[in-house]
Parts: C-alpha cells; structure tokens; sequence
C-alpha cells in the first residue's frame, strides 16, 4: 500500500481538473484547472449559495439587454470566481447553439474574452469551449491565430482529433464515459477498465499524438467510474467529477502510469490526415461518434434555454 493517495499519485504526471461548477469541491481538492459546461453551470446557478451571481449578471448586463448577453456575462463570473480558486485555466463554453456556424463561434467567442480582459482576467488563463464539428474546429482554428486557446468538447472520434491536431487547437476533450454509454446500451454488454471502449478510444489519441509531435493536449473527460481514470493515467489532463475526485482521495492503492509520451513515440502508427469531405464521411461512419456529438449539442443548447428562462423569471 501506498502512503499517498491516488489522487496525489495521478497529479505526479497527469493535470488533474475539476469537473464542476460548485466552489467548495474546487478548494476541497485542489485542482490545476477546471471545467464548466452549460450542463454544470445550470446546476450550480440553481443553488441558493450561488443566486449572488446571477443576480450580478443581470446587474451588469443591465435592464434592457438581450438574454445571450446576460448569459456571456454569468459564464465569465461564475469563470472569475473560478479562477480565484484553482491557480490553472478555466474553461468557459461558447453557446451550443451555434455549434454548426463558423463565424457566429469566432464573434461569440471574440465576445467572452473580451469580457474576461475587461474584468482584468488575462486570455492565458481561459480556454473556449466549442463543440467538435467541422465548423466549430475551423472557428478555433482562426481563434488560436488571434491567441484565443480553445478547448474542443464533445469529442468522441479520431478523425475529430486529428482534424483538431492539425488546426493546432490548445486542448480537446475526448467523451470517456459517453462512449463506455453508447457501447453499453448497443450491445448489452459490461466493459472492465482495460476493455473500455472510452479508455481505447483516449489511448489511441494520446499515443498519435505524442508519436507525430502534436501539441495538443489530450484531457480525458466525461467519467463514469474511477477505473476509467486510472486506465488513463499519464493522460495530459483528465478533468474528473468531484465524486470521482473523492474517490481517488480516499484510496492509498499504488497507482501505475499507463500513458507513457516517451513509449508513444516508438508506436507503428500512419499519419492521417482530413479535408472537409473526408471528415465528415468518416464521422459519419462512425455511429457512436455522429449521436454522441448532436446528442450532447442538443442536450447543452437546452441548458442554456433553461439558463435563459431561469433569469428571465429572476428579471420579472
């Protein structure tokens, strides 16, 4: 047995960040950076401890301004306070309704920062949020020429990691646990750690990756049990629910690196590489990829229409 944690064992050479958008798991656990998702946000918001900042968004947007303003202005509080938290980056999500539209996720995103920079918060210390279509790799693409760094989410495939590699996006954000979802229900079966669908699926991106010399960073998410994570140890960064978090913190068991970038390099991989066209017949192909990635757009674009009507109620 070991004298530390597996916490503290994974954070010897892996980013660990926090998966919420509630403070005190934040301060509880000590993350680098963390992540937040309408999902999340919409949750936190809901809590009583919390209404401070909505009404603070409401206050700054002003009377008169549009729903999507007032939402710009509560992701990047709710990011602030984040960020007095964790001493890393934040990651604030451009509204998932624009997921299919270039331009409008440049200007969104163009938006946020600004408001970030204006409240004295330097761009080094966000990562945009987009959803991993061709369009919304193409908005980070131009993003990161401007020093905009984006986090591409709802990720589930390779060829949406290679086409991200090759636009040079900071970070992505590979679906773990929403993969292991999708091959569960399509046949039946329970997967082990080492089988896990999720976990292969990381595996292999990280190990392109650091065979070719990509910079991205791979940032495994979206867990479902703690064995997804330690299968994945030596990842980059793996942003991990608080449950999962005290999980880790509770056991002393010896944890193994498993991702390893100097043994990665020596992998007998072919270099890949996707246009337009092809990305999307290859994601197509990919079933679990095409209804992970509209279903987790659908179900973020309804958070933020409740996120909409929570504070249209709070101004009534």
């Amino acid at each position: 047995m070991s004298t530390t944690t597996q916490l503290d064992q994974l954070k010897q050479f892996t980013v660990v960040v926090a998966d919420t958008g509630d403070f005190a798991s934040m301060r509880q656990f000590a993350p680098r950076d963390a992540t937040t998702n309408p999902s999340l946000i919409l949750k936190a918001a809901a809590m009583p401890e919390y209404a401070w900042i909505i009404d603070q968004a409401i206050k700054e947007a002003g009377a008169t301004a549009a729903l999507p303003v007032v939402i710009d202005r509560l992701l990047v509080l709710f990011g602030q306070e984040i960020l007095k938290i964790v001493p890393g980056r934040v990651s604030t999500e451009v509204d998932a309704r624009l997921s299919f539209d270039t331009a409008a996720t440049i200007a969104k995103a163009r938006e946020i920062i600004a408001l970030y920079e204006k409240a004295g918060t330097p761009r080094e210390r966000i990562l945009i949020k987009i959803a991993s279509t061709w369009e919304g790799i193409k908005a980070a693409e131009q993003l990161q020429k401007e020093k905009i760094n984006c986090n591409l989410t709802l990720l589930f495939s390779f060829p949406q990691a290679v086409a991200c590699a090759e636009s040079g996006i900071t970070l992505i954000s590979p679906f773990v646990g929403r993969i292991l979802d999708w091959h569960k229900k399509s046949t039946g079966k329970d997967f082990s750690p080492t089988e896990d669908p999720g976990v292969k699926s990381v595996t292999q991106v990280y190990t392109y990756y650091k065979r070719f010399g990509y910079a991205t960073e791979v940032m495994g998410a979206s867990f479902r049990n703690k064995g997804e994570i330690t299968e994945l140890a030596g990842c980059d960064l793996l942003t991990i629910a608080p449950a999962l978090l005290g999980e880790l913190k509770a056991s002393t068991d010896p944890l193994v690196r498993k991702l390893d970038p100097v043994a990665a390099k020596t992998a007998d991989l072919k270099k890949v590489s996707f246009d337009e066209k092809g990305f999307r017949f290859a994601l197509n192909e990919d079933a679990m990829a095409t209804e992970k990635t509209s279903e987790g757009i659908r179900v973020f674009a309804a958070d933020i229409v409740k996120l909409e009507q929570l504070i249209a109620q709070k101004r009534s």
